[in-house]
C-alpha cells in the first residue's frame, strides 16, 4: 500500500478543537480528525464521506448527525474521527445520484446499489489499518451502529458506541432498511 501522509495542523472547529492530518491511497484522500491526546484506546469514528448529508446538509440520511455527534463526542472524550472518501458506500457521488434516482420511484437504497450493478455495500478498510498501525493503535472504542466495521477491522474493539440521531420523517425508512438488510445495530 503506497500511502503519502501529510504533516499534523491544527483545525479549529464549532465543535472544539482538534487537530488534523491527511492520508492519500491513491486519488483518495482520507482525513483524521483527533484531539491532541487520544489515549491508549482512542474513542474511534470511522465515517465514510457523504457530500449530500454532511455539506449540504441532506435529512435523507443520518450522516451530518452521526458526523457532529461524533465530533461533539471526542472533543469531550479524546479520540479521533477517521473520515473516509467512500461517497456513496463507496460507489462516488454520480452513481450516488442516480441511486436517489431510483429511490425517488420506489427502491430502496439497498435496492437501488443492485440496481446500478453495485453490493450494498461496497467499502473498504483497509486504509484504517495502515492508520491505526500509523499511530501504533491496536484498541480503540468504536462509535458505530454499523456491524461490518466490527468485523472487519483488524484492531480489537474493546466497546460498541451505538450512535441513534438524526431520526427524520424523510429518512425512517433508509434506517429501517439499514437496520433490517444491512443489520446495523439501530
Amino acid at each position: 500500500m503506497n500511502i503519502e501522509v501529510s504533516n499534523i495542523a491544527n483545525l479549529p472547529t464549532v465543535h472544539g478543537e482538534f487537530l488534523i492530518q491527511s492520508f492519500k491511497e491513491g486519488v483518495k484522500e482520507h482525513l483524521v480528525i483527533m484531539t491532541k491526546e487520544y489515549g491508549a484506546i482512542p474513542n474511534t469514528r470511522i465515517h465514510s464521506e457523504c457530500l449530500t448529508g454532511d455539506a449540504i446538509g441532506s435529512i435523507k440520511c443520518d450522516c451530518q448527525a452521526q458526523l457532529n455527534y461524533s465530533l461533539k463526542y471526542i472533543n469531550e472524550h479524546s479520540g479521533m474521527v477517521i473520515y473516509l472518501r467512500q461517497e456513496g458506500r463507496n460507489i462516488g457521488l454520480l452513481n450516488k445520484v442516480n441511486a436517489y434516482a431510483l429511490q425517488d420511484s420506489g427502491f430502496d437504497t439497498v435496492e437501488a446499489n443492485h440496481q446500478l450493478g453495485f453490493a450494498s455495500d461496497e467499502r473498504t478498510y483497509d486504509i484504517v489499518d495502515f492508520i491505526h498501525e500509523y499511530y501504533n493503535i491496536t484498541k480503540i472504542n468504536l462509535i458505530t451502529n454499523n456491524p461490518d466495521k466490527l468485523s472487519k477491522l483488524k484492531v480489537e474493539i474493546v466497546n460498541r458506541l451505538s450512535v441513534s440521531v438524526g431520526i427524520t420523517d424523510e429518512n425512517t425508512e433508509y434506517l429501517k432498511v439499514k437496520k433490517e438488510k444491512l443489520g446495523h445495530l439501530i
